[in-house]
């Protein structure tokens, strides 16, 4: 059922959503850029694709089994502590890779930097969706999308150009440099005014079991799924499949800022599109095309072929998380909002540790092209699901 009885808390001033925003945003730009910069690394290293692909589960590893116990603490005690604690602990990841060189420091390195995210992020879109009325979640939630657009871009950008011009370590340390300028944010006490301490449990309230067995959110739950894996891939099989074609780094930071620049575009447009179609619709259209450009990617062996289809994936991709997230904050019980985000990053984090161990497997033994092609199966697999879900939703709409 609907939750009408979410968080009671009043339309926060500019200032604490800014620095909400600036302080997630801030930490993902190291974020995207350590993932880029660790696959890179282990390349330069001689590692195979499956260990490349363990590098980038490991940095979902830790959040997969700890995002519902980190979303049950923010329901309780707000976002503030979280969000700095996540900062240090990312930061700390990062300086790590940059002090010790080699490949052994980098599998605790990723699993620091991606648990410490994991609260900056389970942290951020549970303020964002409780702060908002509910007719502006999807606007609020389009803004935190759009700020991570714009770190998605700018992140392996970074990374690929300081690669290219200096050392591994100094991309390492460039990111700690972002990390600690979110913690510094967060504790200036931008986030103090963010009145997140009033959600109060139901009685009887159960654990997560009794949250999936509610139909209306295992369907959110899957779909998302399916779009996170999608682009968590992406970010995965880029530099190895850039790296097979002789591309440079900047080269692929190119490619995966393209990805990036366009979710930020239609993010952007998120306002108009919302007003014409509803969640469900614009969720069905991007699973659709997304499994359309997994298929034609392993055509593309020129770096502007493969920019154009990363701007076509980013453009469906890019309308998943504001949409997914306003509905999980629409069916989410009351005060059980962040324990509903941090479910869908445990199982989103599931299939993170998994499909790069798997496709990296896949990849070492039949090629990237199966890998590219099994996923757009993969996806393509939730069209009918969405599809159903937005014709109930257009029916009940009317």
């Amino acid at each position: 059922m609907k939750n009408s009885g979410k968080l009671r808390a009043t339309v926060p001033s500019f200032s604490p959503l800014f620095g909400l925003i600036t302080v997630a945003v801030t930490a993902h730009v190291a974020l995207s850029a350590a993932r880029v910069t660790t696959a890179l690394y282990a390349l330069s290293l001689h590692a195979s694709t499956f260990t490349v692909g363990l590098l980038v589960a490991l940095f979902a590893l830790f959040p997969m089994l700890l995002a519902v116990p980190m979303g049950r603490m923010i329901d309780r005690i707000g976002v503030r502590k979280p969000m700095m604690s996540g900062c240090l602990l990312a930061c700390t990841g990062v300086v790590l890779a940059a002090l010790v060189q080699g490949l052994s420091i980098l599998y605790l390195s990723v699993i620091l930097i991606g648990t410490g995210f994991m609260a900056i992020f389970i942290s951020a879109q549970h303020a964002v969706g409780a702060l908002a009325l509910p007719d502006q979640r999807a606007a609020s939630f389009s803004k935190l999308s759009l700020g991570f657009s714009v770190s998605s871009f700018t992140g392996p950008l970074i990374a690929g150009f300081v690669i290219d011009h200096s050392h591994y370590a100094v991309a390492y340390w460039v990111c700690a440099g972002f990390t600690f300028t979110a913690f510094c944010i967060a504790a200036s006490g931008a986030l103090k005014t963010i009145p997140m301490q009033h959600a109060v449990r139901a009685a009887g309230a159960g654990g997560p079991l009794e949250l999936l067995r509610n139909a209306d959110l295992r369907r959110i739950y899957i779909v998302g799924i399916l779009l996170a894996a999608a682009w968590d891939l992406f970010t995965f099989v880029t530099p190895v499949r850039g790296s097979q074609l002789g591309f440079s780094a900047s080269t692929i930071g190119m490619i995966l800022a393209t990805f990036s620049a366009a979710t930020f575009t239609v993010r952007l447009a998120m306002p108009t599109i919302t007003r014409r179609y509803h969640e469900w619709q614009i969720l069905s259209g991007a699973l659709a095309a997304a499994a359309l450009c997994y298929v034609a990617i392993p055509f593309m062996q020129h770096p502007l072929a493969m920019a154009a289809v990363a701007a076509g994936l980013g453009l469906a991709l890019g309308t998943g998380q504001p949409n997914v997230l306003a509905l999980l904050h629409q069916w989410a019980p009351a005060g059980r909002g962040a324990e509903a985000i941090g479910i869908r990053a445990t199982i989103g984090n599931a299939s993170a540790v998994l499909l790069p161990l798997a496709f990296g497997a896949a990849g070492a033994t039949l090629g990237l092209y199966a890998v590219f092609w099994a996923l757009g199966i993969l996806i393509a697999c939730g069209v009918p699901l969405a599809i159903k879900q937005s014709r109930q939703q257009t029916e009940l709409n009317q």
